[in-house]
């Protein structure tokens, strides 16, 4: 087992102890167990999974990087979501939002940006539904 931190811009840090977590990350998916060898990797929009006493927990995480070092993950991520937190409705509205965007001919908009927005939505979605 290793302590799980979690820090986010948006929320006070998160603290949880796990047998194993699940990220995936630019080359592929990764689990963690207790002891690993040190590491510093980022994490993809995506789902993150933590396993604790035989209990699967699911997070939305909008990416972020990891750091495992002396038995403890540090994760530092824009937003991370317990799949209980999410709100389907703002969720779905964020990704209408972002296609919206992507789909209009303005050259002022952000489309990296829009693209990152429309992903972390479909990452919601797909976690919460």
């Amino acid at each position: 087992m290793f302590n799980v931190r979690v820090v986010t811009p948006e929320a006070s840090e998160r603290n949880f102890k796990s047998t194993q977590i699940n990220i995936s990350t630019p080359n592929g998916q990764m689990g963690i167990l207790s002891h690993h060898m040190p590491l510093v990797t980022k994490i993809s929009i995506s789902l993150l999974t933590s396993l604790h006493d035989g209990q699967r927990t699911r997070y939305a995480i909008s990416g972020g990087v990891l750091f495992f070092q002396d038995n403890e993950a540090t994760i530092m991520a824009d937003a991370f979501e317990h799949e209980g937190e999410i709100d389907l409705d703002r969720a779905e509205k964020a990704k209408q939002r972002a296609e919206k965007r992507l789909k209009s001919a303005d050259q002022n908009i952000d489309f990296k940006r829009a693209e990152l927005a429309l992903l972390r939505a479909i990452n919601r979605i797909s976690i919460k539904g």
